[in-house]
């Protein structure tokens, strides 16, 4: 090896003994953090959210060496596929007017929210998801789930949230066409606490883009990745996805790099 090398027996072991630099110990122990925060995030973060969770544990370092460490142990993360409209909206029912025309800017909780439904495929047959996300702070403030897409589906979701957030009359609850919420009962529902219900635009998804994207990112991170075999085991690894990650830790860059939890937590105590 040293003939072929050109190098001296005695200069090849002192290479090979010699003590690890201050630089490669300092990028062994970040690699084992963004390692670490990396499957924390269901192997989802690129090397941008894994900065900003970096920052959060004190470890400040440029996203472009946390992106080169990324490559060079082969870490990655998922890639999202398209999604698909799952509500129908091919009915008779009556709509209602969209109220958000000038986007999602909202300055407090409980202005507005969104919602939608999807599908999660199981062995056992689908299993209809149902979210209430406040956009003030992406936080997912209620959920129900269902083997079929059923009026009462939206109506659980919906009282889960008013039970955990009560909010005040005025409310702006917007959705698309989908027929769930066109139902005389969730109007009704609606209508008895003084809430404003929207809709978007007839052919026009892309006004209820945020709920959607909450999907997307919900199958990226964790549908497209498991393999249900019953709807008990999809309900178990959702119910955790939202609840223990994605409401409390997962990262939003429309959120300043913090969690819905941590945002709601920041602007409180300003």
């Amino acid at each position: 090896m040293c003939r072929i090398l050109r190098v001296s027996r005695s200069g090849f072991y002192s290479w090979l003994n010699r003590a690890q630099s201050k630089r490669d110990e300092d990028n062994d122990k970040l690699l084992r953090s963004i390692a670490q925060i990396h499957d924390e995030s269901h192997c989802t973060y690129g090397s941008p959210r894994i900065t900003d969770a970096l920052r959060q544990r004190g470890i400040i370092c440029n996203h472009k060496r946390v992106a080169r460490l990324m490559r060079l142990k082969g870490i990655r993360s998922k890639i999202k596929r398209k999604f698909k409209v799952t509500t129908h909206s091919a009915h008779r029912r009556p709509v209602a007017p969209n109220l958000i025309k000038d986007g999602f800017n909202v300055s407090a909780p409980n202005r507005l929210w969104t919602s939608d439904i999807t599908y999660i495929r199981t062995k056992q047959g689908w299993l209809y998801l149902a979210v209430f996300l406040d956009v003030w702070s992406r936080r997912i403030v209620g959920w129900a789930m269902s083997r079929s897409q059923t009026d009462q589906l939206i109506t659980r979701a919906f009282r889960q949230a008013l039970g955990s957030r009560r909010p005040k009359a005025g409310l702006i609850v917007h959705s698309d066409r989908g027929s769930q919420y066109c139902s005389r009962s969730f109007k009704e529902l609606l209508s008895s606490n003084r809430y404003l219900q929207s809709m978007t635009s007839a052919g026009n998804s892309n006004q209820n883009a945020i709920t959607e994207s909450f999907f997307a990112t919900l199958k990226t991170e964790l549908v497209f990745h498991e393999i249900y075999h019953s709807r008990n085991q999809a309900r178990r690894s959702i119910f955790k996805y939202i609840e223990m990650f994605y409401n409390r830790k997962r990262i939003h860059s429309a959120l300043g790099g913090i969690s819905p939890e941590q945002f709601e937590k920041s602007e409180t105590l300003a």
